[in-house]
Formats: C-alpha cells, sequence, structure tokens
C-alpha cells in the first residue's frame, strides 16, 4: 500500500493530485523549481523537494533529480501528472529501478504509444480505423492542406498547419524546435488535415486482471494552435450507436498494448465516421469532465490500480452533462500572447468545481504553461451547463493579469456552440479572437468617484466648489471622465447618472439601467468588475516622469522569452508582415513580425539569446518614399 506519493509535477495538475491523497491518506511530496518555490503546490503537499533551476530541461524535465528527490523523501511511488515526463517509458523504468511504484501505464506501453508514427501503425493492425501518414519529404500538392505534428508529447505543441509547399519547410522546421523544446524529441510527420472535423476521445480505465472501462467521450474541438480550450462529456454529435462504436475502438487499442491505469484514445470525428490520432498514456488535463459526469475520482483510481486493485466489472452508469474551459493568462486578440507577473486576485464564484494552479498573489513566470485554471461546470443537460459556467465565468475578478476569460464566455453563449455545432475550426470560424471596440466610460467614471472616495477624508467631498465651476476630469489611458458635485448630488457630462459611490464600488444608471462596479486598485493599475465586462484601466500620472523613446522602425519583444530562430540579416530587406525571428515564451513559440518594410538595419539578438519584454530586437529602417511619390 502507497504511503508518500511523490508528484512529479507542478501547478494544477500537482494540486488536484494533492486533494485525493488527502482523501486517501496518503502522504504527498512535491517538487518544485526556484521560480516555484512560494507555489501553492509546494505550500500544500507534507514536504517538498528542489529542482536547481528554472526552465523544464532544468528541473521537471530531469527524470534523474526526480528519482532522487523520491528516494530521498522516503516516497512510496510516483505519479507524473501530465505533460513533462508523463509519457516517458525511460522515466517509469527510472521509478521502477528505484524500487518504486509507477503511478501510470507500463513503461512498455507508454513507449508503444510514445512515438505517434509507431502507434498508428499498431493500431492500424488492432484493426481501428487510422489516417494515412504523410512523409514530409514525399507529399504532392494533392497532399495540402496538411498537419505537420510531433511524434512524442501533446498538448498541442509542436504541431503546425500547412497549405501549400512553399510553407512546408518552415512549418516542418518550426514544429521540430518546438517538440524538441517541449518533450526532448524533434521527430515530426505529416497527416492530412480534416477541416470542420471534431475531436473527440475516449476515456480508458484498466486494471492489471483483464478489465478495460471505457467511461464515455469527451469532444474537445474548440481549440487554440491545436490546444484545447473549451472540453465537454457527452458530445453533442455523437449518438448511441457512434458511442458504442467508439469505445470498442478505444478497447481495442488499450487490449493491443496491455494498458493498465488511466489513459485516453483520441480521434478525429465527422459524420459518423472517425480515425484514430494517438494514446494519451497518462491522465488528461480535461478529466474532470468525465468525473463530474461518471461520478469517478480517476487520480483514485490510478492510484488503486498501481496498488493491483481489481475494477469492478462494468463502469458506472453516466449522469448529466459537464463542460470544462481552461483560464489562460493569455490575450486572444494579440496571437494569443501570454501575460506574467502577479495575479493579485483569483476569485470564481458559483456551483462550479475549479482546479487552479493559482491563488491571490500567485506570481505567474515566463518558464512554463500560462494556464491559470480549469473551471467546470456540472448540470443535468447541456444547456444549462452551458449557462451555469458562462455565467460563473463572467462573475469572476481576476485581476493583475489578461486572460481568456472573455472569449470563453462569447464561446459557451455563442448560438452556435449551444447548437452543438463544434468543431476544430470554431473561433476562426466565428471570428472570436478579434479584438472589439468597448464603451470604457462607465467603468472609467467608476473608477474615478470610487477612488476619489477613497481620498475623501473632509466634511466635504473631493472637488466640491460652493459655486458652479469647472468639473473635475480625470484621465486614465485611452478614456477621459469628468464629473462635478453640485448640492443635488454627483452629475457628469457623460450620459450617466451617479446613483451612489465610495469606496469599494459605484451605481450608475444609463437608459433606466442600473448597474454596480466594483473598483480595486493595484499601483497604477484599476481593475474594474461589472455585469458589463471587466475593465483594467491604467492611470495616468498628473506629471509623468520622462519615458525613454524608441527608434523609428525598432521591434520590440513582446514579452520575455529566448530567440530561438532570427530570418533575417542585417541589411536584408524585408516586407511589412515578413517574420524577423520567433521567440519561445510559456513553451510555445511566438512569431515577431515587421511592422514596416524596409532594410534591417540593426540586428540586437541571436539565436539562444534571453531578452525582456521591451527590448529592442531588431531596427528596420523605413523605405523611403521618391518625391512626388504618394
Amino acid at each position: 500500500m502507497i504511503q508518500t506519493l511523490l508528484i512529479a509535477n507542478r501547478g494544477e495538475i500537482a494540486r488536484r493530485i494533492i486533494r485525493t491523497c488527502r482523501e486517501l491518506g496518503i502522504s504527498p511530496v512535491a517538487v518544485h523549481s526556484d521560480p516555484d518555490a512560494d507555489a501553492p503546490h509546494v505550500a500544500e503537499a507534507d514536504a517538498a523537494v528542489r529542482l536547481p533551476g528554472a526552465t523544464p530541461a532544468e528541473t521537471y524535465l530531469r527524470a534523474d533529480l526526480l528519482v532522487a528527490a523520491a528516494v530521498s523523501a522516503g516516497a512510496d511511488a510516483v505519479h507524473p501528472g501530465y505533460g513533462f515526463l508523463s509519457e516517458n517509458a525511460d522515466f517509469a523504468r527510472a521509478v521502477l529501478a528505484a524500487g518504486l511504484v509507477w503511478v501510470g501505464p507500463t513503461p512498455e506501453a507508454v513507449e508503444a504509444m510514445g512515438s505517434k508514427v509507431a502507434a498508428k501503425k499498431r493500431m492500424a493492425a488492432a484493426g481501428v480505423p487510422v489516417l494515412a501518414e504523410l512523409d514530409p519529404d514525399a507529399v504532392t500538392d494533392a497532399d495540402f492542406p496538411l498537419l505537420v505534428k510531433a511524434s512524442a508529447g501533446g498538448g498541442g505543441r509542436g504541431m503546425r498547419e500547412v497549405r501549400s509547399r512553399a510553407d512546408l519547410a518552415d512549418g516542418v522546421a518550426a514544429a521540430r524546435r518546438e517538440a524538441e523544446s517541449a518533450f526532448g524529441d524533434g521527430t515530426v510527420f505529416c497527416e492530412p488535415l480534416l477541416e470542420g472535423a471534431r475531436h473527440v476521445e475516449v476515456q480508458v480505465l484498466a486494471d492489471a486482471h483483464g478489465t478495460v472501462w471505457t467511461l464515455g467521450e469527451r469532444e474537445c474541438s474548440i481549440q487554440r494552435r491545436h490546444q484545447k480550450i473549451v472540453e465537454e462529456t457527452p458530445s453533442p454529435a455523437v449518438d448511441p450507436g457512434a458511442r458504442q462504436r467508439l469505445c470498442a475502438a478505444a478497447t481495442a487499442a488499450a487490449e493491443a498494448i496491455g494498458y493498465v491505469g488511466a489513459g485516453t484514445v483520441e480521434f478525429l470525428f465527422s459524420d459518423g465516421d472517425f480515425h484514430f490520432l494517438e494514446v494519451n498514456t497518462r491522465l488528461q488535463v480535461e478529466h474532470p469532465v468525465t468525473e463530474l459526469v461518471f461520478g469517478v475520482d480517476l487520480v483514485a483510481w490510478q492510484i488503486a490500480v498501481a496498488e493491483g486493485a481489481r475494477l469492478p466489472a462494468e463502469p458506472p452508469a453516466p449522469n448529466g452533462h459537464a463542460i470544462e474551459v481552461r483560464l489562460y493568462a493569455e490575450d486572444p486578440a494579440r496571437d494569443w500572447r501570454p501575460a506574467s507577473g502577479t495575479l493579485h486576485r483569483f476569485e470564481v464564484p458559483g456551483d462550479v468545481r475549479v482546479d487552479s494552479g493559482v491563488e491571490n498573489g500567485s506570481v505567474v513566470g515566463v518558464h512554463y504553461d500560462p494556464m491559470l485554471a480549469k473551471v467546470i461546470a456540472w448540470a443535468p443537460d447541456r444547456t444549462s451547463a452551458a449557462r451555469k459556467l458562462a455565467a460563473s465565468l463572467a462573475a469572476a475578478r481576476i485581476h493583475g493579469l489578461v486572460t481568456n476569460r472573455a472569449l470563453l464566455v462569447d464561446v459557451l453563449r455563442h448560438p452556435a456552440f449551444l447548437s452543438g455545432e463544434t468543431h476544430t475550426g470554431f473561433l476562426d470560424e466565428h471570428r472570436l479572437t478579434e479584438a472589439r471596440e468597448r464603451d470604457l466610460t462607465g467603468s472609467a467614471l467608476a473608477a474615478a468617484l470610487t477612488q476619489a472616495a477613497r481620498r475623501h477624508t473632509g466634511a466635504l467631498p473631493i472637488g466640491w466648489r460652493n459655486l458652479p465651476s469647472q468639473p473635475q476630469r480625470v484621465r486614465y489611458e485611452n478614456v477621459e471622465v469628468d464629473y462635478r458635485h453640485t448640492r443635488d448630488g454627483i452629475v457628469t457630462s457623460l450620459p450617466f447618472t451617479v446613483v451612489s459611490a465610495d469606496g469599494e464600488s459605484a451605481v450608475l444608471e444609463r437608459d433606466g439601467l442600473r448597474n454596480r462596479f466594483h473598483v480595486s486598485v493595484y499601483g497604477d493599475s484599476v481593475e474594474v468588475d461589472s455585469p458589463l465586462g471587466a475593465v483594467t484601466l491604467r492611470s495616468v500620472p498628473r506629471f509623468p516622469e520622462p519615458v525613454a523613446t524608441v527608434a523609428p522602425g525598432a521591434t520590440v519583444a513582446p514579452m520575455p522569452g529566448t530567440v530561438v530562430r532570427v530570418a533575417v540579416e542585417q541589411g536584408q530587406r524585408v516586407e511589412a508582415g515578413a517574420e524577423l525571428l520567433v521567440l519561445e515564451a510559456m513553451k510555445m513559440e511566438h512569431r515577431v513580425l515587421a511592422s514596416t518594410a524596409g532594410t534591417v538595419a540593426e540586428l540586437r539578438v541571436t539565436r539562444g539569446h534571453q531578452v525582456d519584454s521591451g527590448d529592442v530586437l531588431v531596427v528596420v529602417a523605413e523605405d523611403e518614399v521618391a518625391e512626388g511619390e504618394s
């Protein structure tokens, strides 16, 4: 029986495993990199072992350090979570060789599915439908569009859509770089890109005594950069007949490799037909939706199976519908640019499950995935689950970092989503990532009134004049508001009536509709939450400090990261929108493009260069317009 469990992971999944350990009476041991020393998962464990360094390659991808940590902590077993080394057969072998229990499938099963290329051949032999594999060096014009995929790992990393032969070499190179960085294996392959298909997967759970459960299907079609952001069970597209065929194929896949433990068989699904994608030989990020619908604890079953327990002959019956969203610190309107910094406040209300890796005051760094939390809602039916989840997200108070929260709410409330018309191109089809103009005046007025109330210490309000005078004017970046105190209350030139205002919130009325605006201040950042949506304002100082100006044509780093590719040379002419270089940040690649046409006058970085946000990377001297031209 397992008494002490080392969790070879971090963040949300580490906290999730700790929660089950507490329920089972198992002592959890955490590991942490230097940036994670004060992370919530470290504080919640009974003990923690430092992994010196910051990057995944120095810490969470070091099998030798993780095994040594387990031995030094006196652990009986190791749970790998997901990501990092969770699908690394050599790590599993090293754990077993140290005399520890591996909470996962056998190394042989992990190895059999560790290469997607080999896995597809094995699944085809077992009678599971597969997509044709394409050799990147042998594709023809008829094969486009296609998808370049990393053979190892998952999570959308090491994947690129390629629509023409001209883009193939760059797509393959980018996929290889990202795969090598994330998984230590740069092997890639190609397969047809099935546009408009759904991503459907089956949860399997198997013991060492020959019993294999299938716990229904999850649909994970709504994705960004081939990474899931909305997951649900059951799928609105899968009828009982298709469900039976999917589960039969998943069972055949598990039996073909002698699978033991929790795993997922993924398929592309279109018009009732499906094709095998891969087997994830680990717990999935989206496992909570299955837990809520089937009433199981998959982590507890992983541990029980590792201890030799038998599954009952039949799995539990499903009940209701569950939907999960992944809340990321990123800006969908700016090419999913990740955000780092301090998360001042994190509160998600309502009857929902929140699996998070953060709490109030957590610092989100640049070395790891920017997922903050998973928020999951269960209800008797799909529409009710979507409504409950959207309402909870909309009312959440998330301060300090830009997130994809508004996008997730838009998805959950979109008519096409509610009617079940989901597919992997959903976000692009409905143009949900585009920046939207918003009226900030109500939030800014509420912020100005609330901040003034906090500063008020006398008998009369700040800005009071016995006779009518100039109104108080308050400027924030991108918006200015005015108000004036009168004998009849606060008046403003804006189309609002001020109902009330104090140091915490303001109630404003417009066209007969009243809304309360809650205001929080962190330095020069002002966070305003209301039913109209969350708004972040930046105060403009009355006497601003001189700021350094950036030379014309200079391209600066949009975030901290590492330069993994430089696409230009000094003196080279480039067009507007041309790729200048590629930054890696938060385990993803981000292309840096030229904002203007011209000649590369300065190239200040090389491959491997570490940069901070705002650092000048490249200076492009703009083309001069000849006299008389326009």
